[in-house]
Order: structure tokens, then C-alpha cells, then sequence
């Protein structure tokens, strides 16, 4: 792996992450301000989903500064998925009130649970859910090329981040585009900006995990980054 893909690598992952944290930041100043609950739930939301990129941002901090791949190993996974349970409760409570606000209990205490059990696997059954080849097809350097966190498909763990991606993409980025469709004017216009950012993060989200090219995992990495304006903007008024 090249210099020039390691930056690639590190500064798209820095992106997402200022991009997340800036945005919710935001959001949590105009929830204050206008005493708006969902902003702040959105504001956690959009910071939750920014941190899934934390353990490429910490490996590539670590390969820069201290010529050492992060040790050990599960750290990438654990700094990078264990946020998957607080923002799924969060999107689904977020979608719910929306949607189908009588349904929010139930709804949101499901993914709880899932997210918990989710959270469990990673972090106590990290090497049964996680490869970490060193650089392109774990052909690289130690210290000198980055580690990838990849997914064991076999494990219950990539089911759950499956079922995970494929329930905010039903029920919100459809959900919010159907909302869109029976709404008129501004409210239209918002519930367009919601479907859009939903459905960035749900296909970069998955892109990002299966595309192996650095120049295209760049690419949707940079695309990842508006997720959280697009958020922003569905929910700021």
C-alpha cells in the first residue's frame, strides 16, 4: 500500500468523522435554541453513524505517527462498530416518531435488543467476527500498510449489521421518500433531505465494507461525508 492510499485511506475516514461531529454538533446548538427533542436525538444520531470510522481513523493515526499497526488487532473492530447499537436505537426511535410514532415502543426496543447482542459479538467474540488482513489482500507491511477490518460472513455478527442496513433503508430512506411523496411544499422538501441522507448512509455503509479498490472505497467515503448535512438539513426547523 502506497503512501498516497494510506492518506486516502486515513483522511476520508477524518472527513466523515469532522463532517458528523460538526453537523451534530450543530444540531444539538438548534435543539437547545428551539427546545426541539428530535434534533438532539438526530445530533447523537449523525455523531453515532461518524464514529463507525473511528478504527480506520486510529490505524492510520497510529501507522503515521508510530510506524505500528494498532495492537491488538480487535481494537479497529471494537473502535468501529461498537456505535452500531447506540445509533440503530437511535435511527429507529428517530424513524418511528416520524412514521409511526403509536409503534416507537416496540419498535425501538427490538433493536435495543439486537443492537446489545450485536454489540456483545464484537466486542467479547471479536476474532470469530472480524478478519484484519494487513494492506490489499493482506499482502502489506506491518507498520507500514494499513489493517482492514472485514467481516467473517458466516458469523451471526454480519447478519445483524445486514439486517441492520437493510431496516434503515425500508424504514426510513423509503419510509421518509413515501413521507415525501404525500407531503407538499417545505414539509416535502424535508422529508426528501431525510430519505436522501438515509439511503448515503446505508450504501456507503455497505459499499464501504465490500469494495476492496482504494480509489473507489475514496470515493464513497467522500459521498459518506454528506450524510450527516443531508440529516441536518431534513431536521434543523
Amino acid at each position: 500500500m502506497s503512501l498516497e492510499i494510506a492518506l486516502l485511506d486515513g483522511l476520508t475516514a477524518t472527513l466523515i468523522i469532522l463532517s458528523s461531529v460538526i453537523f451534530g454538533t450543530l444540531s444539538f446548538i438548534n435543539a437547545r435554541k428551539m427546545g426541539a427533542k428530535l434534533l438532539y436525538y438526530a445530533g447523537a444520531m449523525m455523531i453515532f453513524i461518524g464514529l463507525f470510522w473511528l478504527g480506520p481513523f486510529t490505524e492510520f493515526l497510529s501507522v503515521l505517527l508510530f510506524n505500528a499497526n494498532l495492537n491488538p488487532k480487535s481494537l479497529y473492530g471494537i473502535l468501529s462498530y461498537v456505535w452500531v447499537a447506540p445509533a440503530i436505537i437511535v435511527a429507529m426511535y428517530l424513524g418511528s416518531e416520524l412514521l409511526v410514532p403509536d409503534k416507537k415502543k416496540i419498535i425501538v426496543g427490538i433493536y435495543a435488543i439486537l443492537g446489545v447482542i450485536f454489540d456483545i459479538l464484537v466486542i467479547f467474540f471479536n476474532d470469530q467476527s472480524f478478519n484484519y488482513p494487513i494492506g490489499p489482500e493482506g499482502t502489506g507491511t506491518p507498520g507500514v500498510d494499513l489493517i482492514n477490518g472485514e467481516f467473517v460472513r458466516t458469523f451471526p455478527a454480519f447478519w445483524l449489521v445486514a439486517l441492520f442496513l437493510v431496516s434503515v433503508l425500508i424504514f426510513e430512506s423509503f419510509g421518509f421518500g413515501l413521507k415525501a411523496k404525500q407531503a407538499t411544499g417545505e414539509l416535502r422538501k424535508k422529508f426528501v433531505f431525510l430519505s436522501v441522507g438515509f439511503t448515503v448512509f446505508v450504501v456507503c455503509g455497505a459499499l464501504d465494507s465490500i469494495l476492496s479498490l482504494p480509489l473507489a472505497i475514496g470515493f464513497v467515503r467522500i459521498v459518506m461525508a454528506t450524510f450527516a448535512l443531508w440529516m441536518y438539513l431534513g431536521l434543523k426547523t
